[in-house]
């Protein structure tokens, strides 16, 4: 009976650590997400969650305008579709 008991307690504990990994990782991406888009400025170029690549034209609240080609196309997307800033707006060169 001991043996049964000590058995399940160690699949209990393993669980609860795997359940805390993932948790704690979690948190760790979406920190990192946001602290993405509050540094997101004018002139950043981005690419979006859809696999649209377009510079940072204008910033409001929720939402920003991108321009994705040189004939000046601009869309409208929400800050939560921007996947990753591919480069700095301080660190482009044009």
């Amino acid at each position: 009976m001991p043996a049964e008991m000590i058995t399940t307690l160690i699949m209990v504990v393993a669980i609860g650590a795997m359940f805390f990994f993932m948790w704690r990782s979690n948190k760790k991406q979406e920190k990192q997400t946001k602290d993405m888009l509050a540094g997101l400025q004018v002139g950043d170029e981005i690419t979006t969650i859809g696999g649209i690549i377009g510079k940072v034209v204008s910033i409001k609240e929720e939402t920003c305008v991108i321009e994705t080609s040189r004939d000046c196309t601009k869309i409208r997307i929400l800050k939560s579709a921007v996947s990753r800033i591919d480069v700095k707006a301080e660190d482009s060169i044009d």
